[in-house]
Parts: structure tokens; sequence; C-alpha cells
């Protein structure tokens, strides 16, 4: 099974090379900041790719999408979207949440919360049996610095201890660009944003349905 992801297009989806595959997961900021056209021009965008399987939620410069989910649903017709909820695809239990904590004072601050109690809230919703969890966060300490400063989610990061999903996707920090494998999960940035404004390609991984044997989850 051959899984595309990538993040972070901010209306220039166009222009990023993205390879063939069964699923396509997007993980959050297809908008520059706030309308409802940048939302409907990506679902045309997404209406031209052959995928079988597309996968979208929210992040931080999606407001149309954070105002409303069913608002969300009727504009993404070409894909399922996911705002805390799971879909099943041929075996693979994918479960999206757009949520991260306040960045800064500059960022939008669509499905921002603030840290601790907040944040704990949304990652309590996910459930055991997630194979591949998709946020637009990253948890803290993996693939989230940012002139030195680590911006990831610690509760995400317990959640995700608890879960144990074969994959965690998610983009958000745009100078990371990456796969980092922690005991029985394999954490992927997958944001395209390179420096100077240069666009990276969307990550191809497969996805086998074979099981792996649960190893120790210790990360720093």
């Amino acid at each position: 099974m051959k899984i595309v992801a990538f993040s972070d297009t901010h209306t220039r989806h166009t222009e990023v090379e993205i390879p063939h595959g069964d699923i396509l997961i997007f993980a959050g900021d297809m908008s520059q900041c706030r309308t409802r056209e940048e939302t409907e021009n990506f679902n045309t965008f997404l209406g031209t790719l052959p995928h079988p399987h597309k996968i979208v939620i929210g992040g931080n410069h999606d407001h149309q999408l954070d105002r409303s989910p069913q608002l969300a649903r009727t504009l993404l017709t070409n894909a399922t979207y996911l705002q805390d909820q799971y879909v099943t695809i041929r075996g693979i239990n994918i479960y999206g949440a757009p949520w991260q904590p306040i960045f800064n004072a500059r960022a939008c601050d669509a499905f921002a919360r603030l840290r601790g109690r907040p944040m704990r809230e949304k990652w309590d919703l996910i459930p055991d049996g997630v194979d591949i969890l998709v946020t637009h966060t990253p948890p803290q300490g993996i693939l989230d610095e940012d002139q030195g400063v680590s911006h990831g989610c610690s509760d995400l990061l317990a959640a995700v201890q608890r879960v144990r999903p074969r994959y965690h996707v998610f983009g958000h920090i745009h100078n990371h660009n990456h796969q980092l494998t922690c005991g029985p999960t394999t954490f992927i940035n997958c944001n395209v944003k390179g420096a100077g404004g240069v666009l990276r390609p969307a990550t191809l991984f497969d996805y086998s349905n074979t099981s792996q044997k649960s190893q120790s989850f210790n990360v720093k």
C-alpha cells in the first residue's frame, strides 16, 4: 500500500510534485489564511488527482474549516475530511485531528488551543487501534524545532505513547521534512514549505499490513 502525505501548501498546491499512491493524506494548511475561495480551489485541485482515497485535516491557517466542520465537508467534496474522527481504508484505521497549541502572536490561530487541559481533551478523543494518526502539530521533541524552540505538544506525545500508531503524520513546522522511528511509531513531518519559497515533493511511504513487534517507546 503506497501512501502519499503532504501539508503546508498555503495555496501553492498545484506546484507540488505529488507521486502516485493508493491513499493521499493532507495534514493541514491548504490556505494562506482565511478565505472560502482558497478552500474551494484546494478541493478543485484534489479532484484532479488520481489517488483512489484522499484524507484531509485542517491546520492553523484553515479558518474556513475551523468555523464549521459541516461547511468543511460541504466544501471538500473530493476528499474525506476528518476532525476528531477516523476512517478505515482497506483495513487501515486513519484518525485525523487538526488541533495545535497556540503558536505565536503572528501566526494564524485556527484550531489553536492553550497548552494543558484544552489540548489534552482533544488528544484524549483518539481511540485505541489507530494505525495512522494524522495531526497538524508535531508531538513535543520530534521534528518540531524552529529557531531553537520546540513547538510540539507534550500531551500529543503522551497520546501517541498510549495509542502506539504505526505512523504519525504531521506538518506545521516548515524547517523539518523527515521521518523518525521511535519504538513502534514512525513519525513523518510531511510539510512541503522549504526555505526561500522552494517547495518540496510530497512524502511517499509504503504501508504493509503485516504486523510489527512492539518495542519500548522512549522519546526525549
